[in-house]
């Protein structure tokens, strides 16, 4: 099931965001996540913000936000979709990819953009599949955990 996110979420969405953060290769961050700081981000994107559920538990979870300050980018928004482990590989992405492109569209948001880790390939096609365009490539954009990784940025036109 894909509904939108609610503060009660808070806690299991900051572990499946933990459990990311915690890998070298997919998001930049070293900075977990607190379930306050969930909280208040669900809060913050009022219905931007959705989770899947597997038998009643919460199973990973999609947001969008700003992509850069400024009225003139008011119709982008930079998007995360993340998924526990046992999770992947059986539409649960795509699933809460579609939710969030719907929620996109009826805020007027045209161009939805991903920022994904160059040690990331399954990512790229992820989204690939999904109808994002690779945008470009920023060089060595990331360091973790003693280690260069390139930024792929791709985009996706909604309306």
């Amino acid at each position: 099931m894909i509904r939108a996110a609610t503060c009660a979420d808070a806690a299991t969405i900051a572990a499946i965001w933990n459990g990311v953060i915690a890998l070298p290769h997919i998001t930049f961050t070293t900075d977990r996540k607190s379930p306050d700081e969930v909280a208040a981000m669900i809060d913050a994107r009022d219905g931007a913000f959705w989770v899947a559920e597997v038998a009643g538990q919460v199973a990973g979870f999609a947001t969008f936000g700003a992509f850069r300050s400024g009225p003139g980018y008011r119709h982008t928004a930079e998007h995360s979709v993340m998924l526990a482990p046992d999770a992947r590989a059986n539409g649960l992405g795509r699933a809460l990819m579609a939710a969030l492109e719907a929620e996109a569209k009826a805020r007027d948001i045209h161009v939805l953009v991903a920022g994904i880790s160059g040690g990331n390939p399954d990512a790229v096609a992820f989204h690939k599949r999904l109808g994002f365009a690779q945008s470009g490539s920023i060089p060595q954009a990331g360091y973790k955990f003693d280690r260069w990784y390139d930024l792929i940025l791709m985009h996706k036109v909604l309306i």
